[in-house]
């Protein structure tokens, strides 16, 4: 087992952790947008452990940009999707969003243009 071997190892079982995480925090976390927040970042940081782990082994440099553009399509996408879901988790006011209008009717008093001279 050489240097390649363990530094793949350790970086793709760290990469195995966060995604065990993640998979823990969907399962027990008790509403959908601390669900989403655990997946997604849990997931992504997993993948790109995952990724660099797998990086020493690959044979050229196109192969590695393959892999990090295929990362970089997945964080844009499952941010997009966690909005998508987010916003709707919202809409349907399947939470309590009491905190959430406390937040926004205090960033609406900052926010407003004043009149004043």
């Amino acid at each position: 087992m050489n240097a390649f071997d363990v530094f793949s190892l350790v970086f793709c079982s760290s990469g195995l952790f966060f995604f065990f995480a993640g998979t823990v925090g969907l399962i027990r976390f008790p509403d959908t947008l601390s669900r989403l927040h655990a997946l997604t970042k849990a997931d992504n940081l997993g993948l790109g452990l995952i990724i660099i782990g797998l990086i020493p082994h690959l044979s050229s440099l196109l192969d590695v940009f393959r892999l990090l553009l295929v990362w970089l399509l997945i964080i844009f996408s499952s941010a997009a999707c966690s909005y998508l879901i987010a916003s709707q988790v919202i809409r349907d006011k399947s939470i309590n969003t009491k905190s959430l209008l406390k937040f926004k009717k205090k960033s609406e008093t900052n926010d407003e243009p004043s009149n004043s001279l």
